[in-house]
């Protein structure tokens, strides 16, 4: 059950739990690295909700990554659509350009239009060059100013060992990223917008009314349980690589693998990881506190008291069986003072393994409770006579 102490400072609460909240220690290996090597030049495994790395290899060697750069080509291309500036709907043209593009494709010619959603299904099922390019265009008004967009989101993102130079991933000088770069994009992508697993999940599909057929390039869509994409790249520079999603009753993961030597050994290597993953570790959910405070006092308020938001559905990657002993603290002030403002964080749940923190979350107000002013007390006042 929950310990209440009152402090000097303010409220501690405090529970020892079968379960905990997030952590956010992406930067750094909390877990052993295990024994294992996988069939490639660099690999990645991290938990999904969490970003934590599960297993590394030469995670920070700079390599060409194939179509896997598709994946910072589609993240754009969906905060566009967020902000409003374009939809699925519009109607994406085909330039000299686009339709130079070599590799996979779904053999555009100049001048032919699809739609953005079918240019995203080509790009997401058929790894098309052509469609990558024609919406990279679409988007950024040319393919030299998207891929200036790409790397500017990249450094946004803490890639700092990426560099872009097209928008499809056919090799090109200085056209590097890194297993750790890709494991954060893509967890950038999933996390961010998730509906880019409704065309990452298909597995046949056909555009030109049924004249072009798509078969995805992700076999583990067919031999993995749980797969939910993500992006496939082969290239004569890069050599065979994957960043592979895959979820299991609640617990996600996303492998890397970077520079292997066939297909075969790609998908073998991504499955190793993941298996790793869900055979290992669990998430430890931490339901909301019940004992905890619902509301604090407030001063120089309107309002008397204010209803607290705690964070809900939380939970942290943790080895299994490891979770027994964590411990949560809610870390409140005795009283608050106005003005509040709706979402306002007030306070923080803790979570810890002994004395190290392995996650803080806000806890906020729910409504926003104004300053009591001279004016606002005689309207209170007026309001109180009327209704006697």
């Amino acid at each position: 059950m929950w310990k209440k102490q009152v402090l000097a400072m303010g409220m501690t609460v405090t529970m020892m739990l079968a379960a905990a909240l997030p952590t956010f220690a992406q930067d750094e290996q909390r877990f052993e690295q295990p024994a294992f090597d996988v069939p490639c030049k660099a690999a990645m495994l991290i938990g999904q909700d969490t970003g934590e790395i599960l297993y590394q290899k030469n995670a920070d060697q700079q390599l060409p990554i194939a179509s896997i750069t598709k994946v910072m080509t589609l993240m754009l291309t969906f905060e566009a659509i967020h902000a409003g500036k374009i939809s699925m709907t519009d109607t994406v043209p085909v330039s000299q350009h686009a339709f130079s593009m070599g590799g996979s494709q779904i053999w555009l010619e100049p001048g032919e239009i699809f739609t953005l959603g079918e240019m995203v299904k080509a790009i997401c099922v058929a790894s098309a060059n052509d469609a990558a390019v024609a919406v990279a265009e679409f988007v950024g008004g040319s393919e030299p100013a998207f891929a200036e967009m790409m790397n500017q989101k990249a450094q946004q993102l803490g890639m700092t060992n990426t560099t872009f130079k097209n928008a499809c991933g056919l090799d090109e000088a200085g056209h590097l990223s890194t297993a750790r770069d890709v494991a954060t994009m893509s967890r950038t992508m999933l996390q961010t917008y998730p509906e880019i697993q409704q065309y990452t999940t298909i597995w046949t599909d056909s555009l030109r009314n049924g004249e072009t057929q798509l078969t995805n390039t992700n076999k583990l869509l067919k031999r993995y349980e749980g797969i939910t994409g993500l992006k496939t790249g082969t290239t004569g520079g890069a050599g065979v690589c994957i960043t592979a999603s895959a979820e299991r009753n609640g617990l996600r993961f996303i492998a890397v693998v970077l520079g292997a030597a066939s297909s075969a050994e790609r998908f073998d290597a991504a499955t190793t990881l993941l298996d790793y993953g869900f055979a290992n570790y669990e998430m430890a959910a931490c339901p909301a506190p019940q004992d905890a405070p619902a509301t604090l006092p407030v001063e120089r308020g309107i309002e008397k008291q204010v209803v607290l938001q705690y964070p809900q559905g939380e939970g942290v990657l943790m080895k299994k069986g490891e979770n027994a002993n964590l411990q949560t603290q809610v870390e409140l002030p005795q009283v608050l003072t106005a003005p509040l403002v709706q979402g306002q964080t007030v306070g923080h749940l803790v979570l810890k393994s002994g004395e190290e923190v392995l996650g803080k979350w806000p806890i906020t107000v729910q409504q926003e409770i104004p300053e009591i002013t001279f004016a606002s007390s005689l309207e209170i006042l007026y309001k109180t006579l009327v209704r006697l």
